[in-house]
């Protein structure tokens, strides 16, 4: 489908993920004899949206459509999407409505010298992420907890990549190290929606799918998330393992950066190995 509009093609495999993620029973029919897919077939989610199966159809297949709202309320409803992914439904079908631009402006992300202070000044490991999760810039407890970002190429220090880097492969025994990876694929699939020819999107997408399995198994679910929060257990060999909250927090100005900040809750143990780690980097930092 060569030339078929990017956004199109988005809403098509977004569609075709969400529908293949029911079943015939949770939307109350019969699963009939022995089927092909495990999912709603096409025409089943035609027939509870009030849709034509060839309508829906051409809309998986990113074909030239051009749905009204009335119509994604009504597949929105059928497919039993959440606030999110009905959010993300809309923006993908009403940026297929335009006539796709010749030529994307994009302006490079710069972190503003404010934001820069900040980090300076936050007592907890912060950094600052573009639209596509690449780190812009961090403080020196993200470092003591996450690693010297310098010691990677700069195409490569993108907490994406990171995470699904081969040689970090001791941190997937974490118990939620799958949803830390959803959730950031979720943030990266958000970013897509907006933007789906972006060079730098598609390079990380491309890569990753290249060279890991379950970058490809994750990015086939098509989940989305726009700023997120949740824990994540870092091994940390001087110290033990940290269990810390995590946040996400849009930088004030044009939409893409934003700050990703580590916290402990106060007088835990973690608190305490987190504060041990800080001390204990900032040892290492001046006896060099």
């Amino acid at each position: 489908m060569a030339g078929t509009h990017p956004y199109a093609r988005e809403l098509g495999d977004f569609l075709r993920a969400r529908r293949n993620r029911l079943r015939p029973q949770d939307v109350g029919l019969e699963p009939g004899g022995r089927r092909r897919v495990t999912g709603l077939r096409r025409e089943e989610l035609a027939l509870l949206a009030g849709l034509s199966t060839d309508y829906y159809q051409r809309m998986e297949q990113g074909r030239d459509l051009r749905p009204s709202d009335d119509v994604l309320d009504a597949i929105a409803g059928a497919l039993e999407l959440d606030d999110s992914e009905r959010r993300h439904l809309f923006t993908l079908a009403r940026a297929a409505r335009r006539p796709a631009p010749a030529r994307v402006h994009r302006e490079p992300e710069t972190v503003p010298a404010g934001t820069r202070r900040m980090l300076r000044v936050l007592a907890t490991p912060a950094v600052v992420l573009g639209r596509h999760l690449d780190v812009l810039a961090w403080n020196d407890l993200a470092e003591a907890l996450l690693g010297d970002p310098r010691d990677y190429p700069p195409d490569q220090l993108n907490m994406l990549m990171l995470l699904f880097d081969d040689s970090r492969t001791r941190e997937r025994q974490c118990p939620d190290w799958e949803q830390q990876a959803l959730d950031y694929i979720g943030m990266m699939r958000a970013a897509v929606a907006t933007d789906p020819t972006h060079p730098r999107a598609t390079a990380v997408v491309g890569e990753l799918s290249i060279r890991s399995a379950d970058f490809r198994r994750l990015w086939a679910r098509h989940d989305v998330r726009v700023s997120v929060s949740g824990t994540k257990t870092f091994r940390v060999p001087e110290v033990g393992d940290i269990v810390l909250h995590w946040d996400t927090y849009p930088l004030p100005g044009a939409a893409g950066p934003m700050m990703l900040v580590f916290t402990a809750d106060e007088g835990s143990p973690d608190a305490d190995r987190l504060a041990l780690l800080a001390s204990l980097h900032a040892s290492r930092d001046t006896s060099r």
